[in-house]
């Protein structure tokens, strides 16, 4: 059983955590909103990226992992 470790679903997780890291920055010390609107577009943005790169062949496939 892998557990979705596939490249789509690291690249997703990191750009999420990037997201969050530049989003919490743009709060220090007075909440820069321009920095803040980016890491929210980075953080959502993580999930149609995964699931692009999936359905382009980096992600787990589902049909081989379900025949044991």
């Amino acid at each position: 059983m892998s557990h979705g470790s596939s490249p789509a679903a690291w690249t997703a997780v990191l750009v999420s955590l990037a997201g969050f890291l530049v989003g919490g920055i743009g709060l220090i010390p007075e909440p820069n909103w321009v920095v803040f609107t980016i890491g929210v577009v980075m953080a959502v943005g993580a999930l149609p990226l995964g699931k692009v790169m999936a359905l382009a062949g980096y992600g787990v496939d589902r049909a081989k992992s379900d025949a044991h």
